[in-house]
């Protein structure tokens, strides 16, 4: 019986070194798998067998490590992208008035110059400072909303009353563009949680944006969809494609189409932003040459 017994022990002990080395080959086969992927800058896994159940569980917890680390490296690649298309968009929008206040001076450096020239040439030096300076404060103004440093003061708005106003003061600016605006907007519509100034900012650059990109005519709409209010804006805009309507919200979206002449390309990425702060939501469309831009306000009390 004895003598079993020893057997038995020493079989147990011949399988838990055989596993001990198991291990330590396993071990090392990883070491050697991570070496190589850190040389090669690969993303995969590690995989190899492992006779232990808390080696398994080691090298799966060193599986998901790596693969954190991958989505993260991607996505600090892509913000770095975004980032330096960011400050070439604003680099290109700054030098462009900057370019032409320099050219004036120079102008104005001319001692043939007439009373009349020299006052034409202060009034565009003029006009180009304050287009500088909305700039500056556009920017501004869209990076203190993305960081949380814009105060908005929340309440109950009826917001057919503030559109309705808008489209009355700007109604001599589509005349002048040559647009025709059709409004139907719904009063009895309920109220929505939101900043009033931040909704008159996002209805301004909307109708805007509308004012230099719409063609022939604008609908404005204003309508109760189930929990919802929504706003929408649509014109006729044949020369976009669905890939500027799925972009134009973005701050970094460059398309020339998109941009012209002294639009800064940030007003509609400004009511993105002071949209969801708010806790609403916004979207483009483009359906057979009719561009909509749309703001699907939430009437849930967001406080």
């Amino acid at each position: 019986m004895q003598g079993v017994i020893i057997a038995i022990l020493a079989t147990l002990c011949a399988v838990l070194a055989f596993r001990q080395i198991g291990v330590e080959q396993s071990i090392r086969a990883g070491v050697k798998q991570l070496r190589q992927r850190r040389e090669s800058g690969s993303t995969a896994r590690i995989d190899m067998a492992m006779p232990s159940h808390p080696a398994e569980e080691l090298l799966a917890a060193v599986n998901r490590l790596s693969e954190a680390h991958a989505v993260e490296k991607m996505e600090f690649r892509k913000q770095e992208q975004a980032l330096r298309r960011q400050i070439a968009n604003v680099s290109h929008d700054l030098r462009t008035p900057l370019t032409s206040i320099s050219g004036y001076i120079q102008l104005l450096q001319n001692e043939n110059l007439t009373d009349e020239e020299r006052q034409e040439y202060l009034a565009v030096i003029e006009s180009r400072a304050k287009t500088l300076g909305t700039l500056i404060g556009t920017f501004y103004d869209l990076s203190r909303i993305e960081s949380g440093d814009y105060p908005l003061v929340m309440e109950q708005v009826d917001l057919a009353p503030l559109l309705r106003r808008l489209l009355a003061e700007s109604w001599s600016d589509f005349a002048d563009a040559n647009v025709v605006v059709d409004a139907d907007l719904q009063d009895d519509a309920p109220l929505v949680q939101a900043d009033e100034k931040a909704v008159l900012r996002i209805f301004s650059n909307l109708l805007g944006n509308a004012s230099r990109h719409a063609v022939g005519c604008l609908r404005v709409c204003l309508t109760v969809e189930g929990s919802a209010v929504l706003t929408t804006f649509s014109n006729p805009a044949g020369n976009l494609t669905e890939e500027d309507a799925a972009h134009v919200f973005e701050r970094s979206y460059t398309a020339d189409k998109m941009r012209s002449g002294q639009n800064t390309g940030l007003g509609l990425a400004i009511v993105k932003a002071l949209a969801e702060r708010m806790g609403h939501a916004v979207y483009a469309t483009l359906d057979k040459g009719m561009f909509t831009v749309g703001v699907r306000w939430s009437t849930a009390d967001l406080r």
